[in-house]
């Protein structure tokens, strides 16, 4: 898990950080970033104890996934930045440029500036230093796995909170993903102030709702 931060710490570039995001699929919620750092003598020495069976956070449990997240934010080896695009600014500007936005500002929230960013999947545009792109990168990356973890957990957090705010939709069972349930609530209801308008089904599920409530304009629940 530390190919990528093998090759580039033997090339020069001794500050590595990992960059994943959480959120970009669904249709509620604000897209999360996270930026982590990992000291090098401590991930190397680390890598078959407490961090091992750090890897994607897609492939981890919610309790795994609290457990690293909590070892990583409490350790003094590791420097963490977050970042969010929130709702207005994925209708705006689209969610791959509001991913980018939230990855720029999670960069520029660590402490300090890294020599290289690790990003898992496609290259991305309005990084604030330099960095490299690898496909199925929180595979190969203990950074990226990192960040993928925190982001993710970070996000989940976020969508428990608006579930106290909408507990109509179930956002704390389906964190704003399009589930069958989610669906159904947004048929009923309407979209509120969390969900993506620029996402085809949200604006879909709101247009046949006024059709079936006669022709009604979108009914915006309050903050």
């Amino acid at each position: 898990m530390l190919t990528l931060e093998r090759r580039f710490w033997g090339e020069g570039s001794l500050l590595l950080a990992g960059v994943d995001e959480a959120g970009r699929g669904p249709l509620a919620g604000p897209v999360v970033a996270a930026a982590v750092i990992l000291e090098r003598e401590w991930a190397e020495a680390e890598l078959d104890g407490s961090l091992r069976g750090l890897t994607d956070s897609k492939k981890l449990s919610a309790e795994r996934r609290e457990a690293f997240c909590s070892l990583l934010s409490g350790c003094v080896h590791v420097h963490i930045g977050v970042g969010s695009a929130d709702v207005a600014e994925i209708d705006e500007l689209n969610i791959l440029r509001a991913t980018h936005l939230a990855m720029a500002r999670a960069l520029a929230l660590l402490p300090v500036m890294p020599d290289l960013v690790l990003v898992d999947g496609l290259p991305v545009k309005g990084l604030p230093c330099r960095s490299e792109a690898f496909v199925g990168g929180d595979s190969l990356s203990l950074s990226i796995a990192a960040a993928s973890v925190v982001a993710k957990v970070t996000r989940d957090a976020r969508m428990l909170e608006l579930d106290a705010v909408y507990p109509q939709y179930g956002f704390a069972r389906h964190k704003g993903y399009g589930s069958s349930e989610h669906m159904q609530a947004l048929f009923r209801h309407g979209p509120c102030p969390e969900h993506r308008m620029s996402f085809t089904p949200v604006r879909q599920a709101d247009e046949l709702r006024r059709r079936a409530a006669g022709g009604e304009g979108p009914r915006l629940l309050p903050l």
